[in-house]
């Protein structure tokens, strides 16, 4: 629900939000605790480098706010980070593009052969807020942390290259089961906009400076204009949202209508399963007119891409 009285504190999942909790050289204290807590002890970040805030072309997107990151972990080594507060159009095909351009962005303009390809580590970071993975299968996880492996054997075939997807609309943790810091940084990232002080349970350090930063009194004039108009467009983005998934249940309900009308008219399962297949059909032609992600149309209608892609 909308808030319309002044809020204690801004929500630090719009796009104003995240980049003033997360995006300075003197807040990155803040940034570089989450993460070590997003990556449980297989990185211990110690220090990083802001090498750019917004990567030139996405800008214009509502709802993506990426921070491109050389991070310096605790035994010297080096790698990169990309950091996003993203939506879900091509999820999956966007986050792996970014991931594979920062590590393209490595290699020297010539010399390649003595470069020796030298690749740094690479993970990509998601904060997924309001909607759930695509293609999750009701999955309740809230933390997906995904690398390369063998199909067969699970075994890692490659350490280097990882993405961590935080799917905040899953985690339903109550204030008495906040038993680690991943748990509260969770918890606060999903409902610190809803708070009047800082509770108890969070009395840490971290947590005291992320709400000081967070307060919504503290913001000058331009500076609440900008988290206003943030925060409208981040309910603008839900509303849309939630009105393509009524459009996708109700055309999904239309189609398997429309197929089992069409089976009992033939009397035969044949039948049946054409009308079926027809109905979707076109469910999906009109939902592609209607520039749907060819994802979101595979799962509002069960097609697969192959099939909606050739719909014209």
């Amino acid at each position: 629900m909308k808030q319309h009285t002044t809020p204690v504190f801004i929500d630090p999942t719009t796009d104003f939000g995240f980049k003033r909790i997360f995006g300075t050289e003197a807040n990155k204290d803040l940034l570089i605790s989450f993460l070590n807590e997003l990556f449980q002890g297989r990185k211990l970040i110690e220090d990083l480098y802001y090498n750019k805030n917004e990567h030139v072309g996405d800008t214009e997107e509502v709802g993506t706010v990426i921070f491109d990151l050389t991070c310096t972990a605790s035994d010297g080594e080096q790698f990169i980070i990309e950091v996003q507060r993203t939506p879900q159009t091509n999820l999956k095909k966007r986050m792996l593009y970014y991931g594979s351009k920062l590590i393209a962005d490595q290699a020297p303009k010539g010399n390649r052969r003595g470069w020796g390809y030298t690749i740094s580590e690479v993970y990509v970071i998601v904060l997924m807020d309001g909607f759930p993975m695509p293609d999750g299968s009701g999955s309740t996880d809230y933390l997906h942390d995904i690398c390369l492996c063998n199909r067969d054997s699970g075994e890692v075939f490659y350490e280097h290259l990882g993405f961590i997807y935080v799917e905040l609309i899953n985690f339903t943790k109550g204030e008495q089961e906040l038993t680690v810091d991943l748990d509260r940084w969770l918890h606060v990232l999903k409902n610190m906009s809803k708070m009047d002080k800082l509770p108890t349970y969070l009395r840490k350090p971290v947590f005291e400076k992320l709400f000081s930063i967070a307060a919504y009194s503290k913001l000058n004039k331009e500076e609440r204009d900008m988290y206003d108009a943030s925060l409208k467009n981040k309910w603008d983005a839900e509303s849309i949202r939630q009105t393509a998934i009524l459009e996708q249940k109700k055309a999904r309900e239309r189609g398997l209508e429309e197929g089992r009308e069409e089976g009992r008219e033939e009397g035969r399962e044949e039948g049946r399963e054409e009308g079926l297949k027809e109905g979707a059909l076109a469910i999906a032609l009109k939902l592609k007119n209607m520039d749907m992600a060819v994802e979101d149309i595979v799962q509002a209608t069960g097609l697969s891409a192959e099939e909606i892609e050739k719909l014209k």
